[in-house]
């Protein structure tokens, strides 16, 4: 059988920049922009990229911040404006893998990288910041539509015209919006819950918020 690719329709990136909102100021790696030519992702990130926000994002879990571009029509309607691409700060815009599908510890052919899915996205008030809507993150997080995370287990360079190709599925099968669902709705369900701590990859991050949510049930 001929392994799965997905188009990337844009990479990514941006350092930490000031920003203000309502009048306040702060700093954040959420306004990258598109990049021509190979660029090279290391364990950390792609080049040219960062995060102001080192507790919540980067690291090596979080890596790659990936958003599917089949969401976008979605929200230019909710939002009732053009969305450039890079609307959610990812670094990685691509074609057709959506959260429904993909499961975490998918491994996959990036380019001359190799990455594996670690978690789902976790919108955060950056987002509503950038668009000017408050409660964005909400609302990405409750039609699931958050994205998610790559670590790298092999550095190597990428550039746009390169495929995104399914390696090895995971055999778990626990898809980012069975995660999603589990961490913003169903927050109470311990099988679901130990479900997902099975799965070896999983990020340090999102197991120690599931642990400590198991323990008070």
């Amino acid at each position: 059988m001929e392994a799965k690719t997905y188009e990337i329709i844009s990479i990514n990136v941006g350092k930490p920049k000031n920003f203000i909102y309502n009048g306040k100021e702060f700093v954040t790696g959420i306004q990258k922009q598109p990049v021509d030519g190979p660029v090279f992702l290391s364990f950390l990130n792609f080049s040219g990229d960062g995060q102001a926000d080192l507790v919540h994002h980067g690291g090596r879990d979080k890596a790659v911040c990936v958003y599917p571009y089949d969401h976008y029509a979605y929200w230019e309607h909710e939002l009732e404006r053009k969305l450039d691409v890079v609307a959610f700060g990812e670094n990685l815009t691509v074609k057709g893998l959506l959260e429904t599908e993909v499961c975490i510890g998918d491994t996959f052919q990036l380019g001359e990288a190799v990455v594996q899915v670690s978690q789902p996205r976790q919108p955060c008030h950056k987002i509503a910041k950038k668009h000017r809507v408050n409660d964005l993150p909400l609302r990405v997080q409750n039609t699931g539509y958050t994205g998610f995370y790559f670590r790298v287990l092999k550095e190597g360079w990428v550039e746009t015209q390169s495929s995104l190709q399914l390696i090895e599925k995971h055999p778990l099968n626990i898809t980012v919006s069975f995660a999603n669902q589990i961490m913003f709705h169903d927050k109470t369900n311990k099988e679901g819950i130990e479900q997902i701590l099975r799965v070896d990859e999983l990020s340090e991050s999102f197991r120690d918020s599931l642990m400590k949510r198991l323990q008070s049930i």
